[in-house]
């Protein structure tokens, strides 16, 4: 059995970890798109306010099998 994947990019962001972020993301992709099969962590990045992380953010490819 052969299987078409595409991959999209998104970006999510958390006020707690990367964890988060990604988990965040995983779950957004997964309630939007069908077949979500794994997902690469291509950036990561903090949003910094004084000298506190105040934002965690994740840009994510995410691979999804196509529908038949």
């Amino acid at each position: 059995m052969s299987s078409v994947a595409r991959v999209t990019t998104i970006t999510a962001f958390s006020e707690t970890s990367f964890d988060d972020a990604v988990t965040v993301g995983i779950a957004r992709a997964a309630a939007t798109l069908r077949g979500v099969k794994g997902a690469w962590v291509k950036e990561q990045k903090v949003k910094v306010e004084g000298d506190h992380v105040i934002e965690w953010s994740v840009t994510l490819e995410v691979t999804f099998v196509l529908d038949d």
